[in-house]
């Protein structure tokens, strides 16, 4: 059995056809680390290769599901990274480079030959909900919370999978607004397959899960491979490629420029107070003006 950093990986005590994956840094509500998207593919794929497996449930620890990117670090402080580079120009395939291979772990979920359920409770926001929505199907607790905040400024799906769950209408709704949903809504728009109370999220998604582990590993594998050829001959892959290059230049255009020096000059909450507030986003020659100004406040590195 490999060793995870990141997350638990179990076989289902009450029925062993139930592989269970938990995401497991409940201190940072499972937020996305660098080992998380590997350490997810490595699981599906120890789930994929045992035969007594027929189907896959995803769930966090502790509060939440997962609360996307473990950003505070890197939004608050001046290290250099592939994804929020302090040197200039910007290089946009090393970005991009490390960003697909982290979609790519996280579409593991969706290429598996055994169908996934995320169980979703507290939030699964920014990255987390990105992750949620690589899995098949989606059983999420009435008051948990989805959606992706940073559409606002600073991020772009990268799986690009809001459109092909929900639609271009509702899709493109919480794109220009940022807004997240609840279980209900979530329910009620068909994002999620179930909602129900938190006390009855487990049993829900243990009814489900064990209902379709009755149904032969041939036919599971077959029925979802017709099913994702649909999503695939619409351009998936296509416009994954567009989203997760779409996503580096939001971190480093000037407004995602401005985003990320606000973060390091008063703290990543104030800036994602203000992100999700509402508040106009300073864009443009605004945006450059208030970067010299805070840049100059800082001083030389």
């Amino acid at each position: 059995m490999p060793r995870f950093k990141t997350l638990k990986y179990a076989k289902d005590r009450t029925n062993p056809r139930v592989a269970r994956i938990t995401l497991n840094r409940p201190e940072r509500l499972n937020a996305i680390d660098e080992r998380m998207p590997g350490e997810i593919r490595r699981a599906v794929g120890l789930a994929n290769d045992d035969d007594a497996v027929h189907v896959i449930v995803l769930a966090g620890a502790g509060r939440a599901f997962c609360a996307g990117y473990d950003l505070q670090a890197f939004g608050e402080g001046l290290a250099d990274h592939p994804c929020q580079q302090e040197s200039s120009p910007w290089d946009p395939m090393l970005d991009y480079r490390t960003m697909k291979r982290f979609t790519d772990d996280f579409m593991s979920l969706w290429h598996s030959h055994k169908p996934t359920i995320a169980q979703v409770h507290g939030h699964a926001v920014a990255g987390g909900s990105d992750i949620a929505l690589c899995c098949d199907l989606l059983v999420m607790a009435d008051d948990a919370r989805i959606g992706y905040m940073p559409t606002r400024v600073w991020g772009c799906p990268t799986t690009a999978m809001w459109t092909y769950r929900l639609g271009p209408l509702r899709a493109k709704q919480l794109m220009f607004t940022g807004d997240v949903i609840d279980g209900r809504t979530a329910a009620a728009w068909g994002l999620a397959n179930e909602a129900v109370p938190l006390a009855a999220l487990e049993g829900a998604v243990m009814k489900l899960a064990s209902r379709i582990a009755g149904v032969p590993l041939a036919h599971l594998a077959m029925h979802k491979m017709v099913v994702n050829q649909v999503l695939l001959t619409m351009g998936l892959e296509q416009t994954q490629m567009m989203a997760t290059l779409f996503d580096g230049i939001t971190r480093h255009d000037p407004e995602g420029l401005w985003f990320r020096r606000y973060a390091q000059e008063n703290g990543f909450k104030a800036a994602v107070q203000w992100r999700d507030s509402g508040r106009a986003i300073p864009e443009g020659d605004d945006a450059r003006a208030l970067i010299r100004e805070m840049e100059a406040r800082r001083g030389p590195r």
